[in-house]
């Protein structure tokens, strides 16, 4: 992947799988790596109703149980 989509709903699904695939160890690291900032990424998904679990490593809609 050459950088990361705009769409947040396929933003989500591609972060979500390139951490469950271990292409990267933690949020931080995949942003690194596509020149994001880690906290205004959280703040854009966050306002598109998703929130991120460090537990889970991976977005979830804002309300989901873990």
């Amino acid at each position: 992947m050459e950088y990361l989509p705009k769409d947040p709903a396929i933003l989500v699904s591609s972060i979500n799988m390139l951490l469950r695939d271990e292409e990267f160890d933690t949020l931080e690291s995949l942003c690194i790596n596509f020149d994001r900032d880690p906290q205004e990424l959280k703040d854009y998904l966050k306002g598109q109703g998703y929130v991120y679990s460090e537990d889970q490593k991976q977005f979830r809609p804002e309300g989901y149980d873990n």
